[in-house]
């Protein structure tokens, strides 16, 4: 099992997982966070951090494209540990539907 970054991150990329991760497998995008399910060693202390319900495992339903998400920006993105502030539309991004298709950038964030 691993845990990914779904679609609930983006356009608010809450930044509370980074600080927990034991192995440092989070990596930033302009506007959402993905884990390197290579890098995951499944602990899941990062799950109940998201304060958007982003972090899921891999075993619930439909995951498996997320894993491939995951995996395929982890590679480009710098990875990041530090805790950052929530981008500004983060209260009024957190639960809409449809952020992939409307928002999501493949550009890279800063890290650190």
């Amino acid at each position: 099992m691993t845990y990914v970054v779904t679609d609930n991150c983006i356009a608010c990329k809450f930044t509370d997982c980074v600080e927990v991760c034991p192995v440092d497998c989070f990596y930033e995008g302009e506007n959402m966070l993905v884990i390197n399910p290579d890098e995951c060693i499944d602990c899941g202390v990062c799950e109940p951090e998201c304060p958007a319900d982003a972090i899921r495992p891999d075993t619930e339903p439909d995951m498996e494209k997320w894993v491939d998400f995951n995996r395929k920006f982890s590679v480009s993105w710098p990875v990041i540990i530090t805790k950052k502030d929530q981008l500004p539309e983060a209260e009024t991004r957190d639960g809409e539907v449809g952020k992939l298709e409307k928002y999501f950038s493949e550009a890279a964030g800063t890290g650190g």
